[in-house]
């Protein structure tokens, strides 16, 4: 019998403006993507680490994760550093999960302008 493993999955998109609403949207419909993209359900996931360009400070992304049913996952939020031209609007995510996928299998999603940051990965 096979066990599943802890893995990472990447993720990144951008958001429109600063708004609580902006946010919520960008975060929530990365999620869903990282989740469907890996075939994952809930109970795969272990942790959420978000992180947020400096220039989106209007909400929380572990807010809009909860309303997507993240409401029992441990989730955190920090700030990127602040590296010049470095992409502006911009949520990333380190989503911790169980799978049966090799490494090599893991599908990281970047989304909106963030796809330019790993353009190297298939879509």
């Amino acid at each position: 019998m096979t066990l599943p493993l802890l893995r990472g999955l990447r993720g990144a998109t951008t958001c429109a403006s600063d708004t609580p609403e902006e946010i919520t949207s960008a975060t929530q419909e990365l999620l869903l993507a990282m989740m469907e993209r890996n075939d994952l359900d809930h109970d795969d996931i272990v942790s959420v680490i978000f992180t947020t360009s400096t220039d989106l400070t209007s909400a929380f992304p572990a807010t809009a994760a909860r309303g997507v049913g993240f409401g029992d996952v441990p989730l955190i939020c920090a700030s990127e550093i602040a590296v010049p031209g470095s992409m502006a609007l911009c949520v990333r995510v380190l989503m911790h999960v169980y799978t049966l996928r090799a490494q090599t299998e893991i599908r990281h999603v970047y989304l909106r302008n963030a796809q330019s940051l790993r353009d190297d990965l298939p879509g």
